[in-house]
């Protein structure tokens, strides 16, 4: 057995053909790439239950990702997060079968990892040298890590504004880090001018072919973890939307190999109100989203104005008769304190931010009674220190205290 079974990179918009053993970045045509496979053979060669007594990480999964080598992976143990029932949240919400697919717990603590984890490694295998990227925090603490241990010097450009801890972790990985007083935007137009001066090679979101292929492991996850029985929701913070699109993408390619069956899970785009291009997109009916001026949230992973491929995000939708929904920043807050004190988990913003959206779409009976729903939370609340702001008393020595019933 090949330890790839990668068959070639195409284009969604044009149907052009492109081959893997070289760089790419976008189409011609302008349209993000995605990757193929040889699925009859891999159907052949391959069942599920052989994938089950391989070791906890995502290239569990190595036949369905694009690294031909496997010399060439770079791992630092990501992938198989748990899928934690959550029946106390459930309860108060009136959602019976909730889960969590907590993405805190991988490498530099958000699902960023599983993107740059696949995308580094095959970034080492056609022969990057350097790349550059803009990221709103996240994306460039994991691939600036993921490339300093394969060898790769990464350029990161973020908002001022980005957590200062995702700040630190590109600085000590050695990358070349600049700050924008700006957005995520901003900070890509500076990016894409350095990639033509200097010849980088650009992995900003879906600009690079494989950042997505890391990200799909997410929904082979959680195929396998359910037993390959589909859940009937799965929510998804969305910014650049590659979690998404990715989920959509490995859902139907196990399919293509007979290993789930029916219909695939309802999937939502879960945005802040503050920046819901997807969401207005949805609401018009439209296949493309519109620039969302001003964008501003305090969930900065979802602060994405313009989502390179939110055609992707929209036809996943769609195809899956899922929806799109914004919530309030003082919403999510709350229920992030929530989730904390009713089933101890400390979540990132952008994971709170989606169960706001199941608890609303259950009160609209979109998330319907009995229902099997899935959220995914991208990351640990402790990556976002400063959006916890509490009031503790002070003790002198010798106080005493007075516990609360």
């Amino acid at each position: 057995m090949k330890y790839s079974y990668i068959s070639h990179l195409y284009c969604p918009k044009c149907e052009a053909v492109y081959d893997t053993k070289q760089q790419h970045q976008l189409c011609t045509c302008g349209s993000p790439l995605l990757v193929d496979y040889h699925w009859d053979e891999l159907k052949a060669d391959l069942k599920r239950d052989e994938v089950e007594k391989r070791q906890p990480t995502l290239w569990r999964y190595h036949e369905m990702l694009p690294v031909e080598n496997e010399a060439n992976v770079v791992s630092q143990g990501e992938g198989m997060t748990p899928l934690i029932a959550m029946p106390a949240l459930g309860k108060d919400m009136d959602v019976e079968n909730l889960y969590m697919k907590d993405e805190g717990l991988v490498p530099t603590g958000t699902f960023k990892a599983r993107g740059a984890a696949v995308g580094v490694s095959k970034a080492k295998e056609v022969g990057v040298k350097e790349f550059a990227m803009p990221t709103n925090g996240n994306a460039g603490a994991a691939w600036a890590l993921y490339g300093a241990k394969a060898g790769i010097q990464s350029t990161i450009v973020m908002p001022q504004d980005a957590p200062k801890i995702t700040r630190n972790e590109v600085a000590l990985s050695g990358a070349n880090l600049y700050l924008v007083n700006g957005l995520i935007s901003d900070a890509g137009k500076i990016v894409g001018q350095a990639v033509k001066d200097f010849g980088l090679y650009d992995v900003s979101t879906l600009k690079e072919p494989y950042r997505i292929e890391g990200k799909k492991t997410m929904g082979l996850e959680i195929a396998e973890q359910m037993g390959w029985e589909m859940p009937d929701v799965i929510l998804y913070p969305t910014g650049g939307g590659v979690g998404l699109i990715g989920i959509y993408k490995a859902l139907n390619e196990l399919k293509k190999l007979g290993w789930i069956e029916g219909n695939l899970p309802r999937l939502v785009a879960v945005q802040a109100t503050g920046c819901a291009p997807i969401v207005k997109a949805w609401e018009e009916g439209k296949n493309e989203s519109e620039f969302w001026a001003s964008s501003s949230t305090q969930a900065f992973g979802i602060n994405v104005p313009k989502a390179l491929g939110d055609f992707l995000v929209l036809d996943a939708i769609y195809k899956t008769e899922g929806c799109a929904i914004a919530v309030d920043d003082q919403e999510m807050l709350a229920e992030q304190g929530k989730i904390a004190r009713l089933e101890g988990s400390f979540i990132c913003p952008e994971g709170a931010a989606v169960f706001v959206a199941i608890r609303e779409l259950r009160k609209q009976n979109w998330i319907k009674e009995g229902e099997t729903v899935v959220a995914l939370n991208t990351g640990a609340g402790i990556k976002y220190p400063d959006t916890v702001n509490i009031d503790v008393p002070i003790l002198e020595i010798g106080d005493s205290i007075t516990v609360k019933s």
